[in-house]
């Protein structure tokens, strides 16, 4: 470890060195300087607050968007995944739910209750809090929909209530204060019509047309206006391209999978063969939708730090 200071030292619970690919779907990445799963908001309140100011933070869910390159992250990778699991019904329109709570568990609950239309967060792989960072989205739906306020943190600690005016959003976007989400009220309408069976069959023609069961991400690129990236990337001939162990899925073109033994740079190689294929083709850029993190492996490291 050689960025972080040794006045960090005091946290216990910190692990260091702890290596990303545990953490990130596509199950790779090097190592994180400092690796923190806080277990209650004043926790990560005293943790924030006490980091040397020039330690950068990176925030953690269930890593399933995230890329993390084979040299690791110099700073401190925070998890809210530890954070308590708050899931509420406030009326009979709104619940509210922690950063760490799953999707599929929300999607879950509102269907319970009888508040829609929320079956479509069962499609999302991560959690509330990465949601809320990207205006996460399935079946049609997005997280930023159904949001009315949100708690927050600061990279001091200090936390806030927000209304979901502070923040401009768009097609897998989101602009506002530079604070991270805690958790969020979420207002819905009346659902009859959702059940377990909806979630079901959604979940059911998902697993029919994306490569389920292998290490991914979900979708590598967001859709164009008008075009679908998927569409794009198969009509360039790319199914099945790969680079080491990384290749463009046969089922789902928009999708990378680990096929065993692939580095992080072999995943992003490919990203950037495909973006520039497709740009090549049909002139079309394609933006990302996962995200890249991290420092690339020492050239006489062979793959790690």
């Amino acid at each position: 470890m050689n960025a972080v200071t040794n006045d960090i030292t005091q946290f216990e619970r910190a692990l260091r060195d702890e290596p990303m690919r545990s953490h990130t779907s596509w199950r790779v990445g090097g190592p994180a300087d400092l690796f923190f799963k806080p277990t209650s908001v004043p926790e990560l309140q005293h943790v924030l607050a006490d980091l040397p100011p020039e330690t950068q933070v990176y925030w953690l869910g269930l890593g399933s968007n995230l890329l993390v390159r084979d040299g690791g992250i110099r700073g401190a990778v925070i998890a809210t995944t530890g954070l308590p699991k708050d899931l509420a019904r406030v009326d009979d329109q709104r619940v509210r739910a922690g950063a760490g709570v799953a999707c599929m568990l929300l999607a879950k609950q509102c269907v319970r209750f009888k508040l829609g239309p929320a079956a479509f967060f069962a499609g999302i792989p991560g959690t509330v809090g990465g949601a809320l960072a990207m205006n996460a989205g399935a079946f049609g739906g997005e997280t930023w929909e159904h949001v009315e306020t949100l708690l927050t943190i600061d990279r001091r600690g200090e936390v806030r209530t927000r209304p979901r005016t502070d923040f401009a959003t768009s097609y897998r976007t989101v602009r506002g204060p530079v604070e991270w989400f805690l958790g969020a009220t979420f207002r819905f309408e009346h659902d009859a019509e959702s059940s377990m069976a909806t979630i079901k069959t959604m979940l059911a023609r998902r697993n029919a047309t994306q490569p389920v069961g292998v290490p991914s991400c979900g979708s590598v690129f967001r859709n164009p206006a008008g075009h679908f990236a998927g569409r794009l990337i198969e009509q360039a001939g790319l199914k099945g391209r790969r680079v080491g162990g990384a290749q463009v899925a046969e089922k789902h073109a928009n999708f990378i999978i680990n096929t065993g033994d692939a580095t992080a740079a072999d995943i992003e190689a490919l990203i950037d063969e495909v973006r520039a294929t497709v740009q090549r083709q049909f002139g079309i850029e394609l933006e990302l939708e996962a995200r890249i993190l991290g420092e690339p492996a020492a050239p006489s490291s062979g793959g790690g730090r």
